[in-house]
C-alpha cells in the first residue's frame, strides 16, 4: 500500500485507519479525510482525525482516494476467445455468428478459466464492480450463466458480479425456446437482457423479456438499436412497455448507436422520453468503434451515441468496456480507465471534462447497476477503494496512476510495488485456458 514510499499492509482480521489522504467523496468534492475500515469490509467513519484504539494505522499522506471503479457492461462468458473466433468481416453479425459457433462445444470449465483471468485483470486495475451479459440461447444453453453463477459467489469477498441473462435471439432460433428457458435463466441471474434489433420478431421479443422481468422482479438492460440505421430505430416500442411493466426506473440501454444517426428533432425526442422514464444509458466506445461503420466508403461514423450531447442534457450515462479480446472487441485489457479515455476521445467530451467521465464509471454506473448504500466513499459502504500517487481527479482519469493499490471489500488485493496481495492463483494472461 502506498505510504510515504514505502509498501505496508493492515493486519488481517484488523480495523484499520487509511490516514492523510485526500478523499474523491464525488468528482467536485475532494477533501483531507481519514477512512477507518472495519474488520466486515466496510467504511465505518470517514473525516478529519478519525481514530480507533484497536484498529492499524495506516499513512497514505500525499495519495488520493476514490472508489473502486465500475463497469457495467461486459461479456465474461465471450472474454478472451479471440483466437478460436475468427471475424473476418469485422462486423456485428460476423462476431455475432463466430461466438455461435464457438459456444455450441466450449465447456463450462472453458468459461470459467476465461472468465476469472478477465476479472483478475479487471480487479488489478480498480474495478470492483461488473454487470456482465451472459448470453442464453440454444448454441450457448445454460453453460455460460452456470458457471458464471458460481463464480459470483466465489469472488463475492473481492468483486461484485452482476449477471444479466442475456437471451440472444439468432437467426432461425424460434422465440418458442428463449420464452421457455427465460423463467429458468432469470432465477440465476440478476438482471433481464437481449437485443431487440437482431430479432425476427422484436415486439414479441421484448414481450418475453419486459414479461419475465416484472415477473421475477429484475431490472432490465438491452442491447438497444447497436446499429447506424435511422429508419428502423426501436426506442418507442421500449418506452411502451416500461410504461406497460411498470420498469421505470429499472431500464438500460446499453448502445443506442443509432441516436448519432437520427435527425436531431427525432433525436431530442427519444432524449426527453429517456429523462421522462429516468432510464440509464451505457456507451460501448471500444465496441461501437470497432465494429460500426465497415461499410462506408468515406468518412466512417464513429458508431457511438450521442454522447456528449446525452451528458450535457442530464442523462444518466455510463462508461463501459463490453467485450475484451474477442470477435466483438480484439483487445482490452480490462482497464476502465483507458476505457474512459477513449469515452473522451470518442464521445466529443472536451478536456473540461475529464470529471465528468470519472463519474461515468463511478457513480453513474453504480447507480445504473443499483449498487446503493454499499457503494461509494461513504459510511457504510464497502471499502472499494483505489489509492493512487495522482494529483486529483483529472489526473487519475487523463493518465492514470504509477502507483496504485486496490482495496476490495476491505482488503487490499493488489498493489503495483508488490503485485497481487491476494488471489495470486488467479492472475494469468487474459484468454488464457
Amino acid at each position: 500500500m502506498l505510504a510515504n514510499g514505502n509498501v505496508l499492509y493492515p493486519r488481517a482480521g484488523r480495523a484499520y485507519v487509511l490516514r492523510g489522504g485526500r478523499a474523491v467523496v464525488s468528482a467536485d468534492d475532494v477533501r483531507k479525510a481519514d477512512i477507518l475500515v472495519g474488520v466486515d469490509g466496510r467504511i465505518a467513519r470517514i473525516g478529519e482525525g478519525v481514530s480507533d484504539p484497536g484498529a492499524d494505522i495506516v499513512d497514505i499522506s500525499g495519495t488520493l482516494v476514490t472508489c473502486g471503479l465500475v463497469d457495467a457492461h461486459q461479456h465474461l462468458d465471450k472474454t478472451g476467445v479471440l483466437r478460436f473466433t475468427p471475424n473476418p468481416s469485422g462486423t456485428l453479425q460476423g462476431a455475432r455468428e463466430a461466438f455461435a459457433k464457438y459456444a455450441r462445444n466450449a465447456p463450462p470449465d472453458d468459461i470459467t478459466r476465461r472468465a476469472e483471468c478477465t476479472m483478475a485483470r479487471c480487479l488489478s486495475r480498480g474495478t470492483t464492480a461488473i454487470r456482465s451479459h451472459i448470453n442464453v440461447d440454444k448454441d450457448a444453453g445454460f453453460n455460460g450463466i452456470e458457471a458464471l453463477s458460481a463464480l459470483r459467489g466465489g469472488w463475492a469477498d473481492r468483486l461484485t458480479l452482476q449477471l444479466v441473462a442475456f437471451m440472444t435471439p439468432h437467426p432461425g432460433q424460434d422465440l418458442e425456446w428463449l420464452e421457455a428457458n427465460i423463467d429458468a435463466a432469470v432465477e440465476k441471474a440478476d438482471v433481464v437482457g437481449g437485443t431487440p434489433a437482431v430479432a425476427e420478431d422484436p415486439y414479441r421479443y421484448m414481450d418475453i423479456l419486459f414479461g419475465a422481468a416484472a415477473c421475477h422482479g429484475k431490472p432490465v438492460d438491452l442491447h438497444l438499436d447497436e446499429h447506424l440505421n435511422p429508419q428502423r430505430p426501436l426506442f418507442d416500442a421500449v418506452f411502451d412497455r416500461v410504461r406497460k411493466f411498470g420498469l421505470e426506473g429499472r431500464t438500460v440501454l446499453s448502445h443506442v448507436s443509432v441516436l448519432s444517426a437520427m435527425p436531431r428533432d427525432a433525436f431530442e425526442r427519444v432524449r426527453d422520453e429517456i429523462l421522462e422514464l429516468d432510464l440509464g444509458v451505457v456507451t460501448l466506445p471500444a465496441a461501437n468503434l470497432y465494429l460500426q461503420g465497415r461499410d462506408a466508403d468515406m468518412l466512417p461514423p464513429r458508431g457511438l451515441t450521442r454522447v456528449a450531447e446525452l451528458v450535457r442534457a442530464g442523462v444518466p450515462i455510463a462508461t463501459a468496456s463490453d467485450n475484451i479480446q474477442d470477435p466483438f472487441v480484439p483487445t482490452g485489457a480490462g482497464d476502465m480507465l483507458e476505457i474512459g479515455r477513449w469515452t473522451l476521445l470518442a464521445g466529443h467530451l472536451r478536456g473540461d471534462e475529464l470529471k465528468t467521465v470519472y463519474s461515468m464509471m463511478t457513480d453513474i454506473p453504480a447507480r445504473l447497476m443499483g449498487l446503493g448504500a454499499d457503494y461509494g466513499l461513504r459510511e457504510g459502504a464497502f471499502a472499494d477503494l483505489l489509492v493512487t500517487d495522482c494529483a486529483d481527479v483529472d489526473t487519475l482519469v487523463a493518465g492514470g496512476a504509477d502507483a496504485m493499490t486496490v482495496i476490495a471489500k476491505g482488503k487490499p488485493v493488489f498493489d503495483t510495488a508488490s503485485r497481487p496481495v491476494a488471489g495470486d492463483e488467479h492472475r494469468q494472461p487474459a484468454g488464457s485456458g
